[in-house]
């Protein structure tokens, strides 16, 4: 046992210590575990900074435009073409687009390029939809391909908008009647060419001011063999000018100035008669309107046109030829045929009139053209309504009927139709519209 004793008692002193080194470095090895710790969550709260702030950017390139005031400046395409359009946008959308216009205008030098050469560089925004290159860092983007420092000339051009409008339309129709000298109904052949054309100038400044302008022209002729005296007529005879001038009041009302110019282009005659009822500037009418215009967009845009009132109006008459031959050998005053005095040459009414002007595309293939007008002095009152149908066969041809009732009581009466006249046609030919 004495000899055992020391061993012992070393053996004891060496688990002694080890006890002794065991709680030491249970202690320590605590300590080291808390600061590690400690760092995770320090630059874990780096990281999601980060992620944050990306998530956030990404945001901004998802849901607004604000990216691109503060993103190095870049030219884009979409911004002059945005800042000049008729389309609706917001304030926001406005003030960006004016903000790059004027850093493009004045300082083209701070332009670094194009969107073309942001993509051929490879730098892509961060969305909502990549949550992988929404982690990404600065440091992978900086390793990217950088911009070229110095970037071509960039060439600005800014288009003047377009203001004014031209379209038109015309036709050319035939009619061809031919009757037997033995049909048992009787009745007579005959020939009629028709032909008409509608050139519109239009104005407007997308604001305040409009300038519209149409002018209508149609002639025709008529041929029959009951005629011997005239061997061609004039069955459609047209020249009218119509021009507005617009201030805007409203969405759809205007304060308008309205001015309607009317004549024709030959002589008017009947049958076996060498008299002329009317001739070019024989009537020459002037028609001057002060009140308000409505612009009318129906029916998804089906049904468009304008409806003018002119509580003050001035209606003017002119008449150039002086006198033509009653088949008598006599001579008569011809202004007097159409409510001039004798010995005159004009009158002048004042009064209020109306215009209303559509056109109505009732399916693919048809459409109606209506024009009404009206004009009371408040003593006597001048009516007419023209309608056309158009019958669309192709792009080409087409069928009108034309139904034109008219009504004025400053001219002779008739035992049949009173103050009341109508015109009526249907035709088939050419048609072009521009």
């Amino acid at each position: 046992m004495k000899q055992l004793r020391p061993i012992i008692l070393t053996i004891a002193w060496m688990v002694s210590l080890g006890m002794s080194a065991s709680n030491y470095g249970t202690k320590a090895d605590t300590s080291i575990v808390k600061k590690y710790q400690d760092s995770l969550a320090f630059y874990k709260a780096r990281y999601d900074s980060v992620v944050n702030a990306n998530a956030q950017l990404g945001y901004a390139k998802a849901n607004s435009r604000l990216y691109q005031l503060f993103s190095p400046v870049l030219y884009y395409n979409g911004v002059t073409k945005d800042l000049f359009s008729s389309r609706q946008k917001d304030v926001e959308e406005q003030a960006i687009n004016e903000t790059l216009a004027n850093i493009y205008l004045t300082r083209p030098d701070l332009v670094r390029g194009t969107v073309a050469q942001l993509e051929t560089a490879s730098l892509p925004m961060p969305t909502m939809r990549e949550t992988s290159s929404v982690a990404s860092t600065i440091a992978e983007l900086s390793n990217e391909a950088p911009i070229d420092a110095d970037p071509e000339p960039v060439e600005v051009v800014v288009e003047k908008p377009k203001f004014w409008t031209f379209k038109g339309d015309g036709f050319l129709q035939f009619l061809q009647n031919y009757v037997s000298g033995n049909w048992y109904k009787g009745g007579e052949s005959n020939y009629s060419l028709l032909s008409s054309l509608t050139l519109e100038a239009n104005y407007d400044n997308k604001s305040k001011w409009k300038w519209d302008n149409k002018l209508e022209m149609k002639l025709g002729f008529l041929t029959s063999r009951s005629d011997t005296v005239n061997k061609f007529k004039a069955n459609e005879d047209l020249i009218r000018l119509t021009s507005k001038v617009g201030l805007q009041a409203t969405k759809h009302w205007y304060y308008t100035l309205q001015m309607i110019a009317q004549t024709q282009f030959t002589r008017g005659l009947k049958v076996n008669d060498r008299r002329t009822y009317s001739d070019f500037f024989s009537p020459f009418d002037l028609k001057l309107g002060l009140g308000m215009d409505y612009k009318i967009e129906w029916l998804n845009k089906k049904l468009t046109g304008t409806a003018n009132i002119s509580p003050l109006a001035v209606n003017y008459r002119y008449v150039d030829r002086t006198m033509f031959d009653n088949n008598n050998g006599n001579f008569s005053w011809f202004p007097s045929r159409h409510g001039i005095d004798d010995g005159k040459h004009h009158y002048t009414d004042f009064g209020s009139q109306f215009t209303i002007d559509i056109t109505w595309v009732l399916a693919e293939n048809v459409k109606w053209k209506s024009r009404m007008y009206g004009f009371t002095s408040y003593k006597r009152v001048e009516y007419e309504w023209e309608n056309t149908f158009t019958f669309q066969f192709n792009k080409y041809i087409s069928t009108n009927i034309f139904v034109y009732p008219r009504f004025d009581d400053n001219r002779a009466r008739d035992d049949h139709h009173g103050y009341w006249m109508f015109k009526e046609y249907c035709s088939i030919g050419f048609n072009y519209n521009f």
